[in-house]
């Protein structure tokens, strides 16, 4: 009696879950679409383009001299004095940390620029979705199958415009 009864709850807890389940609605998005046509895209490109264009033409500059020097220390390193031969490569080391540090700095402002958007788009999604009704948002990219009723792209991409 005692199996039966347990039985019977473990059943009754079931179907209650299924019921609360199937009461949620799901929805998709699809970010990376969002992202790429968001009008402020543009606008953010063109302001890390001004803000990294001097160095990065500085360094282009740089960089032909230190392939020329990379280029005298292959042909002539062997032959040239200590003191001169580490000037070189202290030299080329310079430029590579230099390089390595614009690098380092520009997609550190990338991120920083992308987050502001990425946050932007969470917020219209969070709007869209309480709007609409929806108890879950998953990423269009995580779906194996998604109903194109549940897709909610144009409805963020308009409420982000």
């Amino acid at each position: 009696m005692k199996k039966w009864l347990c039985a019977a709850g473990l059943g009754l807890a079931m179907v209650a879950s299924a019921g609360v389940q199937a009461a949620d609605k799901v929805a998709v998005v699809d970010v990376m679409s969002i992202l790429q046509k968001m009008p402020e895209r543009d606008a953010v490109a063109k302001k890390l383009e001004s803000e990294f264009k001097s160095r990065a033409t500085a360094l282009q500059t740089e960089e032909k001299a230190a392939q020329d020097k990379v280029k005298k220390l292959q042909t002539s390193g062997g032959s040239m004095k200590p003191a001169d031969r580490t000037k070189l490569e202290n030299d080329i080391k310079d430029f590579q940390q230099k390089a390595a540090a614009f690098t380092q700095d520009s997609r550190r402002r990338e991120a920083e620029e992308m987050n502001k958007l990425v946050a932007k788009v969470q917020d219209a999604v969070k709007t869209v979705a309480e709007k609409e009704g929806y108890s879950v948002v998953v990423k269009a990219d995580a779906a194996f199958y998604v109903n194109a009723d549940s897709n909610i792209t144009e409805k963020v991409l308009a409420q982000v415009k």
